[in-house]
């Protein structure tokens, strides 16, 4: 426990833990008293916070003037699966003296009211949301940025904890337009508009999609939240114009014409976004990716206007921190969430598989990913932040595991084999990075105009053909060097014709298909002829 005098007097104050006292660290110190209260989950009650910040550097002690802030914040708990933890996350508002929140700047941050203290209880490498937001930031988008700080609560010291700023509208934060009431017509009403796919919270609002997502199978469907406007200030036209919006690029999403670069679904969604935002979750691993705490928002028309996915947000599960759906795996596509339970409600929307299915898509894919290696997402550059938030928190990680002492210790979800100290920590997640990082190498879409060519492989063309034998239909696989024009040609035994065709084909992998159901059983002869003068012969037996 901690002993002190009156929280707003700048007297000694010391706290301790497990027999050692807590007086400084290098970390900010957020102090909070909540004056005889407890803190419920809903609505915010009032309480003092004071943060001693005395500067990049400088060691913060508990006796030291609130330098960043002192003053009156309304406060309650936050999070949903997180609820059931003993150390509990905090959403807080900033507030003056009548009790009115008031927009203010913290640790150099952009001015705002709402801000967040995050938990890393289960967390153990305390790093997993600043990873996945620094990765989103780095790219270019908006994404909540973090500083560590040290809490102590009503005397009582809690450990480290990370503030945050949340996924607000404004110009420091998500910068779209604001949307009033009277907003309803023309490019007025066009936006901006924050919606959310999550668990429902008490008070939630939103539409459902008219496209089932990909592994449905009793009956589960996407659910769009409200966020911005809040379901108690968006009006009837607003709420029809973002559903009909969104009802669009679904509808263009999953129509045939869906890679038309003009009437398919870049019509309506900024696709530069949805690769990012699918990078993060895949490098991540995310178990709750795509399906939970997914937020997209949209400008007015005027302002480009289209659906652009993001910000990042919840990321504690992810970066091999999850026992179940392959959470911890290095190796598959989350996106594809074939793991996911049938009977989970919270299933992924079918956009990303549809995505996936362009060509366009995979290749521009395949370039950022071969960007983003170079520069953010190198494993040189991933372990530099890892190292120096270990670096950083290293005085603070001793006093918050002897406050929760969980190292070595099952806290859901952790996968096993669970470390048993903060170093081990760290080593499991840069050796996990490294093995998820090969493995999305190998396995990243090769088409396009960063189509990597097998060192291997001589000419212009390479064909795969399997099952051989095969029983219903066969799957062929072209691989060209380059744009050109191939010919395909199947003859039987006999000699008989009985395909020829010539196609197009992209630079990188291109599947066909074949219909071969009036085939009987026998030998047939697959002769692949391109442009630039390959020919590949094989042979296949129909069962």
């Amino acid at each position: 426990m901690c002993r002190g005098l009156l929280f707003l007097l700048f007297s000694f104050l010391s706290c301790h833990i497990a027999g050692q006292a807590f007086t400084s660290s290098n970390l900010p110190i957020v102090v909070i008293h909540t004056n005889g209260q407890e803190i419920p989950d809903d609505p915010k009650i009032i309480a003092d916070m004071g943060i001693v910040y005395n500067g990049q550097g400088v060691i913060n002690h508990l006796s030291d003037p609130f330098t960043e802030y002192k003053g009156k914040i309304g406060i309650e708990t936050r999070g949903k699966s997180s609820q059931m933890f003993r150390m509990k996350s905090y959403g807080f508002e900033l507030r003056d003296d009548n009790g009115e929140s008031v927009d203010k700047s913290l640790f150099g941050l952009p001015e705002e009211s709402d801000w967040i203290l995050y938990a890393p209880y289960t967390d153990k490498t305390l790093m997993r949301n600043f990873l996945a937001y620094t990765i989103s930031l780095e790219m270019g988008h908006w994404a909540a940025h973090c500083r560590y700080v040290e809490l102590v609560l009503n005397d009582d010291y809690r450990g480290v904890y990370i503030l945050m700023e949340k996924i607000k509208r404004g110009s420091g934060r998500v910068n779209i337009s604001k949307l009033k009431k009277t907003d309803v017509a023309g490019d007025d009403v066009t936006g901006g508009y924050i919606f959310k796919i999550d668990k429902e919270d008490p008070g939630d609002d939103g539409w459902y999609s008219s496209v089932p997502p990909v592994h449905a199978a009793n009956g589960q469907t996407i659910h769009f939240l409200y966020e911005y406007p809040k379901p108690d200030a968006i009006v009837s036209e607003q709420k029809n114009y973002i559903k009909n919006y969104v009802d669009s690029f679904e509808f263009a999403l999953n129509g045939t014409r869906f890679q038309d670069p003009v009437n398919g679904f870049r019509r309506f969604a900024d696709e530069n976004s949805f690769i990012d935002f699918l990078l993060v979750n895949e490098v991540s691993h995310n178990v709750d990716g795509y399906r939970l705490s997914t937020f997209i928002y949209k400008d007015k028309t005027s302002k480009g206007g289209k659906l652009v996915a993001g910000p990042v947000w919840d990321y504690d599960l992810a970066f091999r921190n999850a026992d179940y759906y392959d959470g911890s795996a290095t190796t598959g596509w989350m996106y594809q969430s074939a793991t996911i339970d049938d009977g989970d409600y919270w299933q992924v929307p079918f956009w990303w598989k549809r995505m996936m299915d362009d060509t366009a898509f995979q290749a521009h894919l395949r370039c950022r990913w071969k960007e983003l290696r170079q520069t953010t997402l190198s494993d040189q550059h991933l372990f530099f932040l890892i190292d120096s938030v270990a670096t950083f928190v290293n005085e603070a990680q001793q006093r918050h595991f002897q406050r929760w002492p969980v190292l070595g210790q099952y806290v859901w979800p952790n996968p096993a084999p669970i470390p048993t100290s903060y170093a081990g920590e760290i080593s499991a997640l840069k050796e996990w990075i490294t093995e998820r990082m090969h493995w999305i190498d190998l396995n990243m879409p090769n088409i396009g105009a960063c189509f990597v060519w097998p060192a291997t492989e001589k000419g212009t063309l390479k064909v795969e053909l399997y099952p051989n034998p095969f029983q219903t239909t066969p799957f062929v696989k072209i691989i060209s060097r380059q744009p050109q024009k191939v010919t395909i040609s199947v003859t039987d035994a006999l000699g008989r014709q009985l395909f020829l065709q010539t196609i197009p084909v992209v630079t990188g992998v291109n599947n066909i298909s074949l219909n071969t159901n009036h085939w009987s059983s026998g030998l047939y002869i697959f002769r692949f002829r391109a442009a630039a003068g390959d020919v590949k012969l094989y042979k296949l037996i129909r069962q």
